[in-house]
């Protein structure tokens, strides 16, 4: 459209920015300014207003991006822009800002706020497939509403003081992003990896196995499921190790030779290593395993959703500004970061590195930000400027 800017032309160029600046600066002032005490903080403990906005923040606003972008291409039909997209920005606010102070008192109207802006996304793609009768993509659709239900749940438990309940919830959302992520990646994957083997593009190579497309994310899916419908037994323990074994079955399909070595590649494959490791050691936690619950939600959620989210930041912010897929150096480094986050994070936890423990909240969340940092640096400008002509 003439004259608009071109960060308002589409979903990610906005939301891409708007969920990396939250992600690195969000934890940073919880971790190492306020040293886990929000100002405001009441009955909700800290750690669930955390995991809440890494959960409906960073990643539900990343998760705005790829849609509004995606979708469009999915159905053939015009993307959201301008004002649109600003709606989405304005709604999805107020809670951050509620999660940045811990206000009991914003619980509600932050709350409404959020829910508004997971109904208004799921809307935004729900009615370019209905008129397409677009079906192979439906289930992005089904989980944003899904999201919306959880977010409403959480808040009422939140106002009635049942934060065992909420915090079911808060596990069950975690893991609802992780099958959001499998979906994803099923789709992501083929063009990078194709577009890895041969950059060309004249040949497609690879062609996934029909059967690991939507396994483990069915899997992953059973398991959100059980741990809301069955949380005092043990079902959800199995769930969780079939869904770890599907990942690492799943993680054949990188298995393609040097190409798996670039970094574009290796972040995927390191989303679904993580997703595996995150569900096992969470299946084994179940079943009496000596490991805090909080270290497989955090290979989850640094390991498996932070490289994920980068990754994708990565590679749709280059083909939706016209860009060919050759990583800039921000984006290495991003990467590197991340991974050195989830791993400062965790693995001092499982008695690896415990000289850390203690200091390692802090370093990991500066690790944290940095990756996201590191990301804006090099795309910020791209999301400001107009595409490239082809």
């Amino acid at each position: 459209m003439k004259g608009e800017p071109a960060i308002l032309s589409e979903g990610l160029r906005l939301f891409f920015p708007a969920a990396a600046i939250h992600g690195a600066l969000w934890p940073v002032v919880w971790v190492v300014l306020y040293a886990f005490d929000l100002p405001f903080s009441g009955a909700v403990p800290t750690s669930q207003w955390h995991a809440h906005e890494m959960i409906f923040g960073t990643y539900g606003m990343a998760l705005a991006g790829f849609l509004t972008s995606a979708v469009p291409e999915w159905t053939d039909t015009p993307r959201l822009r301008g004002k649109p997209l600003l709606i989405l920005l304005v709604l999805w606010l107020p809670g951050r800002l509620a999660g940045l102070i811990g206000a009991d008192w914003m619980i509600a109207p932050a709350g409404l706020a959020d829910a508004a802006f997971l109904a208004v996304l799921a809307v935004s793609i729900a009615l370019p497939m209905i008129r397409r009768r677009n079906r192979n993509h439906a289930s992005f659709a089904f989980w944003a509403l899904a999201m919306l239900g959880l977010e409403i749940t959480i808040r009422l438990a939140w106002l009635l003081g049942d934060f065992e309940l909420s915090a079911q919830l808060l596990h069950g959302a975690l893991v609802i992003f992780v099958v959001l992520m499998a979906l994803s990646v099923t789709r992501i994957n083929m063009v990078v990896i194709n577009h890895a083997l041969d950059p060309s593009g004249e040949t497609r190579p690879y062609r996934p196995h029909p059967g690991r497309r939507n396994l483990a994310g069915a899997l992953t899916a059973l398991y959100a499921l059980s741990l809301v419908a069955l949380p005092g037994s043990q079902a959800p323990a199995f769930l969780a190790l079939a869904a770890a074994a599907a990942f690492f079955d799943r993680q054949a399909e990188w298995f393609i030779g040097t190409a798996l070595f670039r970094a574009e590649v290796l972040a995927l494959a390191g989303a679904n290593f993580f997703s595996g490791l995150g569900l096992g050691l969470l299946g084994l936690v179940g079943l009496g395993a000596p490991f805090a619950p909080a270290t497989g939600l955090h290979l989850l959620s640094m390991g498996a959703l932070g490289l994920a989210v980068l990754a994708v930041f990565t590679i749709a912010g280059l083909r939706h500004t016209g860009r060919e897929l050759v990583l800039p150096a921000s984006s290495r480094l991003a990467f590197t970061l991340m991974l050195c986050a989830a791993l400062v994070r965790t693995l001092p936890e499982m008695g690896l590195g415990t000289a850390l423990l203690g200091p390692h909240y802090a370093l990991a969340s500066l690790l944290w930000a940095g990756a996201f940092l590191a990301w804006l640096s090099g795309f910020l400008p791209m999301m400001l400027a107009p595409n490239r002509p082809d």
